[in-house]
């Protein structure tokens, strides 16, 4: 059964252990207001440690997954209330954005339609992303004569090498979700028609796993990104450590499985989660 924010800005479905979030203004091709902002994060808390939720997907209703900031509502009318209306639409957008980048699950982006400039926040939050193949991509901020903020600039240069997030920034053209998928900006493009199919497979693959160890994962792979060898190299121990501690019946069971009973290969998938203790 679908459920929406009070306002109506967001509407989500649990099915088979995936939230099924979706940003819900397809008049507004799904751009970001301060109301949606605050209902998305309320939305997120809520899912975050429910015991049916363990891979929370993000779409977007209708044509678009988000256009963006809502240029008259987050910024006109924002910008009229002063500098101190201004601060709290950022720390509301920037606050869900980071609640979605350290989430406690496994989340996907299912982007079905336009993903520009405000969009890229999200986007790199969440830790997978998959495109239809005729989805649009684009930092249109430099055609009406600002630059890529909100973290979207960061964005293009954390996942496109330096020419290509230049070109992109510079030039204000849009790609396809094919090209996004040869830059980096998604993992896959596939047909419209094929998209929630394949996100689910992914999904699905995410929901065997170890949840302790999901997390610690996508925890490391974006922190190590900002150190050098030797401090990843420490971190990823000590990092390796808690996790052990905080489950330590998880790692034991893996190993029973492949070294006692034989009944896994760890190249070829994950323990049975189902043999082990709670």
């Amino acid at each position: 059964m679908t459920e929406q924010s009070p306002n109506g800005t967001v509407a989500y479905d649990i099915a088979d252990g995936v939230a099924w979030v979706r940003f819900n203004r397809p008049d507004k091709r799904n751009c970001m207001s301060p109301t949606l902002n605050r209902e998305m994060d309320a939305v997120l808390a809520a899912l975050q440690f429910r015991d049916d939720v363990g891979v929370l997907v993000l779409g977007g209703e209708g044509t678009a997954w988000s256009a963006g900031m809502d240029l008259k509502e987050y910024f006109r009318e924002t910008s009229a209330k002063g500098l101190g209306a201004t601060r709290q639409a950022q720390a509301e957008a920037y606050g869900w954005w980071r609640r979605l980048r350290w989430y406690q699950k496994p989340t996907i982006a299912m982007v079905n339609g336009w993903c520009f400039g405000g969009g890229y926040g999200p986007l790199f939050a969440c830790d997978l992303a998959f495109a239809a193949e005729d989805a649009q991509f684009g930092l249109s901020e430099i055609n009406w004569g600002i630059l890529p903020g909100g973290g979207a600039t960061k964005v293009a240069r954390e996942l496109l090498p330096f020419r290509k997030a230049m070109y992109h920034a510079l030039m204000g053209e849009n790609v396809d979700g094919r090209t996004a998928a040869e830059w980096g900006l998604v993992n896959e493009a596939v047909p419209l028609d094929r998209l929630k199919a394949r996100v689910a497979e992914v999904a699905a693959v995410l929901l065997k796993k170890n949840p302790v160890a999901l997390k610690a994962t996508k925890d490391a792979v974006r922190r190590v990104g900002e150190m050098t060898y030797d401090n990843a190299e420490d971190f990823l121990i000590r990092a390796q450590e808690a996790a052990d501690s905080f489950d330590s019946e998880g790692r034991k069971e893996g190993m029973r499985q492949f070294i006692d009973e034989k009944s896994y290969k760890p190249g070829l998938g994950a323990y049975d989660l189902s043999k082990q203790k709670a």
